[in-house]
């Protein structure tokens, strides 16, 4: 029998496993066909098949009988003396099924026919690869670490694919080992020189959204939904949650009792703080909430301008703020606002402090700005500060800040000897 074993010979055959039987079978009959029609003109009368448990592969011709001296095409007819000679009782209009022996087409074409099907078969399983991720945006998947570069490291997932997490994706605190399993979601499927890359990341909202989906089941049930998810990967994120159920607390739900929920996020994310917010369509409140944990005393919003002031006591003006200033930039993103944070202090306190401002003959306007950013809008406000908060806080140099501490600090005392 003239067949050849496809899971021997086409070693892409068998490692094509995501790609369902039926269209490799189809795939199969196309590139034998494709050298039908080249060896023999046309494949109409060609039958191929192929057996998708073994591999098998099987090739007839289906020729006429027609009587001797009227073969118009040898391809599709055979004469009856011709055709007698392979069974004696065939008669004139019956069909001959011949087996075609697959090693006639030769070392050449067999290579040829190899390497097409590699190709289509590559093809499909790219396909596949594609269209199973590009319905998986945004979905938490599980990898293994298969490489470490400087720039992006490259993990496989349980069927062997190749997903990419740059370091823009990553989270600063993350340290990944070779064989280490990873989550991260779905961030995007896009293709480069015909290839698919499966783009992974842990930096984004959506990665915290589905991490409190499987800790908090309210979430997934419906019964609580996420408004809104601001984040500084490794450092801080805000959550904006509202319940359906007035039976049921939002903030309580997604922390858990002592804080059995959230404690597993704050592991994944690196020890990254999440402030759960109750999401409220009462501006001003949902302003207070954002500022988390600063207690603010009054706000001055503008709609217009899509701007609020926010007056503090002292004390809390470093907590609005935050580290780098990571809190009030969460708070501006989250409530869509921007927002200006202003020591609110006694009338008699304010006599003896100093408008920033009034020092522009001495301090450079940029280096004003620079305090501005952080709520250091008075002399008081950045003496109050050390050195080191100051450095911490702003992107300014310490010298910079000691310079300017001087000036404020002998401002002070002139003030001082006058009133003496």
């Amino acid at each position: 029998m003239a067949s050849i074993n496809l899971i021997d010979s086409f070693q892409e055959f068998k490692d094509a496993e995501s790609i369902d039987r039926p269209t490799l079978m189809k795939v199969l009959e196309d590139v034998f066909k494709t050298l039908l029609r080249k060896k023999y003109g046309d494949d109409e009368n060609f039958d191929v098949i192929v057996n998708d448990q073994t591999g098998d592969l099987e090739i007839f011709r289906r020729r006429e009988i027609v009587e001797d001296g009227e073969v118009e095409d040898e391809n599709k007819h055979i004469a009856l003396s011709e055709a007698l000679q392979i069974e004696p009782d065939y008669s004139v209009g019956e069909e001959v099924y011949e087996e075609v022996d697959v090693r006639d087409f030769g070392r050449r074409a067999i290579l040829a026919a190899k390497q097409t099907l590699a190709a289509r078969i590559g093809d499909l399983k790219k396909n596949h690869l594609l269209k199973k991720y590009a319905e998986r945006i945004g979905e938490i998947i599980t990898g293994e670490v298969y490489q470490i570069w400087k720039k992006e490291i490259l993990l496989l997932d349980d069927e062997g694919n190749e997903l990419i997490m740059p370091k823009s994706e990553q989270i600063p605190t993350d340290f990944f080992k070779k064989g280490e399993t990873v989550r991260a979601v779905v961030k995007k499927v896009e293709t480069r020189n015909n290839n698919p890359i499966i783009i992974l990341s842990r930096t984004h909202p959506s990665f915290l959204e589905k991490l409190m989906e499987i800790e908090v089941p309210e979430i997934m049930d419906g019964l609580i939904v996420i408004k809104k998810i601001v984040r500084e990967p490794g450092e801080r994120a805000k959550v904006a949650v509202e319940s359906y159920d007035d039976r049921i607390d939002p903030v309580g739900a997604c922390v858990g009792m002592k804080g059995s929920r959230i404690h597993g996020i704050v592991r994944e994310l690196r020890n990254e703080n999440i402030d759960i917010i109750n999401f409220t369509a009462n501006q001003q409140l949902l302003i207070q909430r954002s500022l988390t944990p600063a207690r603010i005393n009054r706000m001055e919003i503008d709609n217009e301008k899509a701007h609020v002031d926010v007056y503090l006591e002292p004390d809390q003006v470093s907590l609005a703020i935050g580290r780098k200033g990571v809190n009030i930039k969460l708070a501006q993103e989250l409530t869509e606002l921007s927002i200006d944070v202003f020591r609110d202090m006694p009338d008699e306190v304010l006599e003896y402090d100093i408008d920033l401002d009034e020092f522009s003959d001495e301090i450079d306007g940029w280096v004003i700005d620079e305090f501005k950013k952080v709520g250091c809008d008075t002399a008081l406000s950045i003496l109050e500060l050390s050195d080191e908060d100051l450095v911490r806080r702003t992107d300014l140099e310490e010298e910079t800040i000691k310079e300017v501490r001087l000036i404020l600090e002998a401002e002070f005392k002139e003030d001082e000897q006058e009133e003496g």
